[in-house]
């Protein structure tokens, strides 16, 4: 479809109608047609992302390139170390034992999260300075979706609980437990003195 042009009766009303209005901003130049823009020149094209590929070739390896977020063991064995780093290594060891215990197999995040800070809070308040907190390894999922889940809830909920108030000012470290108190289905808790 090709635009239509104006007709000369068409143009002269226009002039008449443009001489009688006032202008809403009188510092700009009048014209009678508006001008048309410049067509835009083409900038460079940004360079793809994705690398040329024929038939038959090999994927270049990239081990990082396709990685998930890393697991939640993972991000606990590269945490920087709070307490003492002989303590520390005794407790990796499984040679510090736990002063208490908190099973929360079977249990609901709604009733685990309620339980876990009573928990810690009270140990705290006592004056443990080690505690096991058992989660599970957490069940494997019937079927298995587009997007990957984490195994088992309480196993990444744990941590995250402990990080955040009300139970952060209590716990100075968290890692996972030695294979003789649960492994990874296990975090020892180390807590700090009450003051």
């Amino acid at each position: 479809m090709t635009r239509r042009k104006l007709t000369s009766d068409e143009i002269e009303l226009w002039r008449k109608v443009a001489k009688q209005a006032e202008r809403l901003h009188p510092e700009i130049p009048q014209t009678v047609h508006p001008t048309t823009l410049p067509k835009p020149t083409p900038k460079k094209l940004p360079k793809p992302r994705i690398e040329a590929f024929e038939l038959g070739q090999n994927q270049p390896s990239k081990p990082s390139a396709n990685r998930l977020k890393p697991s939640i063991t993972e991000t606990l064995r590269a945490a920087p170390v709070q307490m003492d780093t002989k303590a520390f290594g005794r407790m990796k060891r499984g040679k510090l034992k736990p002063e208490g215990k908190l099973d929360l197999h079977g249990m609901r995040i709604d009733t685990a999260h309620p339980a876990l800070v009573r928990f810690v809070l009270t140990a705290q308040a006592q004056g443990k300075r080690l505690v096991l907190v058992i989660t599970g390894k957490g069940k494997d999922r019937d079927e298995p979706g587009p997007i990957p889940t984490p195994r088992g809830v309480l196993r990444n909920q744990v941590p995250h609980w402990l990080s955040i108030p009300p139970l952060a000012q209590a716990v100075m470290q968290v890692t996972p437990a030695h294979i003789s108190h649960g492994g990874d289905g296990a975090y020892y808790v180390y807590l700090r003195r009450v003051r």
